[in-house]
Order: C-alpha cells, then structure tokens, then sequence
C-alpha cells in the first residue's frame, strides 16, 4: 500500500507548528477556559491532542502483532473494546486532567516534538507491505477509527484527530 510520505510528513509538521504556537501564544487564562462540546479546559484538549499522536505508537505495535494473527483475533479484541467504551471514555477523559498537572505546556510541547520526530523516522523505515498491514479497530472508541485499518491509515489518523479537535479551543476567547 502506497502512501505519500512526504504529505503525511507536511501534515504533521503544520500540526506541530501549529501546537507550538497555540502553547507560544496562550495565556493561563486561555489555557483554563473551557472548550467547544467538551468536558475539558483549552489545556487539557491540547493534551489530549497531543496523546493523539502519542498513542498511534503503542498501535503500531499492536497492529503489527495482530497483523500475523487470522483477522478474526482483531474483529474479537476490536468488539471486546467496544463493549468496553463507558470505561475508556472515562479514562479518556481523566487522562488529561491529570496530565497538564504533571507536564504543563513547555513539557508537553518538547513531547510532541519527540513523538512527531519518532513518527517520522518509523514512517521512513516502513515497506509498502509493512503498511498494508492492519487490523480491525474499536470504532466506537473514536469518530476517526475505522473498522479495519492499514499501518498507512493509523500515520494519518493523529492529524484528522488533532484537526478536528483544534476546532474546539477557545484560547484568548476566540474559536480556533
């Protein structure tokens, strides 16, 4: 499966230009306002953005294990998580309140710049067999998860997740 790396890399390089000047410019009044259709506060979505780049690297070791498995492996985890969505979606949501209490926006945009880089080299180093691989995702869990998804789907799925929540912010009063 062919994926166009160098869109996929302009894609996460005006995320994190653009999570570094959200960080740059907010104030910690902006930061503590609340956002647009969710629980959390302008800091802790940021957080929760970032995760969204965090967390595709733990998937892509789990879709390389459940890539070698028969496709049913992945459809049964995939049904187990759904079932589990009312826990994870509290998780979810606890996750970055806790968060910004331990890393704050300077630690937090030194992270992102790592996970972005890490992202990046294991996106270079991947086959075009390597990313037709995948597995079947709990598509209850997130609006951006398909029912099966390649290695080259799970590269792009941060960004649309990043995207859609940066419309949620409503650092210095204004919506982003």
């Amino acid at each position: 499966m062919a994926i166009d790396q160098e869109a996929v890399f302009a894609e996460y390089e005006r995320a994190r230009q653009s999570f570094h000047a959200l960080l740059d410019n907010a104030t910690k009044a902006g930061l503590a306002r609340p956002t647009i259709g969710t629980r959390w506060t302008n800091e802790q979505l940021l957080w929760h953005m970032f995760f969204g780049y965090l967390v595709v690297r733990v998937l892509l070791v789990l879709v390389r294990v459940f890539a070698r498995l028969p496709r049913s492996a992945s459809r049964a985890f995939a049904r187990a998580l759904n079932a589990a969505t009312v826990p994870f979606d509290w998780v979810n949501y606890i996750g970055p309140c806790g968060a910004v209490k331990v890393f704050g926006p300077r630690l937090t945009g030194a992270a992102f710049d790592r996970v972005i880089g890490s992202l990046r080299r294991r996106l270079a180093a991947e086959s075009d067999a390597g990313l037709a691989r995948g597995m079947h995702f709990p598509v209850r869990w997130d609006p951006f998860f398909q029912d099966f998804m390649t290695l080259a789907d799970l590269y792009r799925y941060p960004t649309r997740h990043f995207d859609f929540h940066r419309r949620q912010l409503t650092l210095d009063g204004e919506i982003s």
